[in-house]
């Protein structure tokens, strides 16, 4: 069972805003054993639209459209898609009560544009929007499934989740999907591909692995595809902890979370904190922590400290070590840490210090180059480590190098 995402929208074509609808419906989609064929975006125009959905109708099975629905002369899906049925709009008597009752909810006036929201095609089945105006809009024409949403995030997933999702499970025979992912760090895909390369080769035809980089990390991906659930997954995990036992020494975590979540867990179940100190990452690394909900169990907070006054003030950085050593330095990262671990009372710290760039550099100190230093009550670790000249990912790299050594100084812990 195939399905094609359509975006409609000149705001993505022209980078406005990033199309994560796509990414979102791909990701539930397949879960529930649809595979996606196509993602295209294209533009508020009527021949692109019209074009596009003629075109996926011959590539999948399911074509999901999102945007275009709202209230202004610029959304024209609607329109467009009667016009590809050869339909004509009617007004829905249940879209138009969800109107009438959100405006009433805020108690404002209801203009005919806002009314014309409930006028849809008439061979659709309307799919209700309990957080917007828009309808959602559902057609079963010539074996084909084409489901149009709001383009609105929010407004999208709820109609998804609530409504189209189990749609498509009610009436479609799909297939069995297992994935289990395990997240690497600080191993290049190359280097892992080799190591695991004999245990790749011996899966079979409906088990595929997939290699997903990013800065610093990598996460293995095995996907089965099946029709018995239970067995599939015995399988499925047995290969995973075949490749989790070949490269232990770089496994974070053996599901699909980022390194800062595994280490919330693994902290929140050992009843432990943590602090941070940090400089070049600007609190970067205090941000991937605090995403998550439940946070607040472990984490205690921490310092951002550019200047060497604040770091002499917050973290007791002794002025000579400052003077003598520079910001960047084994020496001050070491006592950035244990300031922490010290003046903030946590459990565990990691502190960061680097000229993240583009300038800032020296000879004996190049852009790029970070020293961190991760901490607990018994021991101390720092570490040099020397990135690129691009300030984003020199940012990006520290704080998942950092995570990755406070993941490793704690399972060494728990030993």
């Amino acid at each position: 069972m195939l399905a094609e995402i359509i975006t409609i929208g000149d705001e993505i074509l022209i980078g406005q805003i990033v199309d994560t609808n796509s990414a979102w419906m791909a990701h539930e989609l397949n879960n529930i054993g649809i595979s996606i064929k196509q993602i295209s975006s294209v533009s508020d125009d009527r021949e692109h639209i019209l074009t596009a959905l003629e075109e996926a109708s011959k590539r999948a099975d399911i074509i999901l459209i999102t945007g275009g629905l709202g209230p202004t002369k610029d959304d024209i899906t609607k329109k467009t898609i009667a016009d590809y049925f050869g339909v004509k709009l009617v007004e829905n008597k249940e879209a138009l009560s969800n109107v009438q009752e959100i405006f009433k909810r805020y108690n404002r006036p209801l203009l005919e544009v806002n009314r014309l929201q409930a006028q849809v095609p008439e061979n659709c089945e309307v799919i209700l929007n309990k957080n917007g105006t828009a309808p959602g809009m559902l057609f079963n024409e010539h074996g084909k499934i084409y489901i149009s949403m709001p383009g609105v995030p929010h407004e999208m997933m709820y109609m998804m989740e609530d409504e189209v999702i189990p749609k498509l499970k009610s009436s479609l025979k799909l297939p069995v999907i297992i994935h289990k992912t395990i997240l690497t760090v600080g191993e290049g895909e190359s280097f892992l591909a080799d190591r695991i390369a004999d245990i790749e080769d011996s899966l079979p035809a409906y088990i595929k692995l997939a290699y997903l980089p990013k800065l610093g990390q990598v996460r293995l991906r095995l996907s089965g595809y099946g029709e018995t659930e239970e067995a599939l997954k015995r399988e499925v995990n047995e290969f995973a902890q075949k490749i989790i036992e070949r490269v232990a020494n770089v496994v974070a975590a053996e599901e699909d979370i980022p390194i800062e979540k595994a280490i919330l867990n693994y902290m929140a179940e050992k009843d432990l904190t943590l602090s941070v100190a940090e400089s070049c990452t600007g609190g970067y690394i205090s941000h991937l922590i605090t995403q998550h909900p439940g946070s607040s169990k472990v984490f205690f907070g921490g310092a951002v400290s550019y200047s060497y006054e604040l770091k002499e003030r917050i973290l007791g950085v002794k002025n000579e070590t400052l003077t003598k050593f520079g910001a960047v330095s084994e020496e001050t990262a070491t006592e950035m840490v244990e300031g922490a671990l010290h003046n903030f009372k946590s459990d565990y710290a990691l502190a960061v210090t680097g000229i993240a760039g583009p300038d800032g550099g020296t000879i004996d100190k190049p852009v790029g180059t970070v020293w961190i230093a991760v901490a607990s009550v018994n021991k101390t670790v720092v570490k040099k480590l020397t990135f690129g000249n691009k300030r984003k990912q020199n940012i990006e790299r520290t704080a998942i190098a950092a995570l990755n050594m406070l993941n490793t100084l704690l399972h060494d812990s728990g030993k």
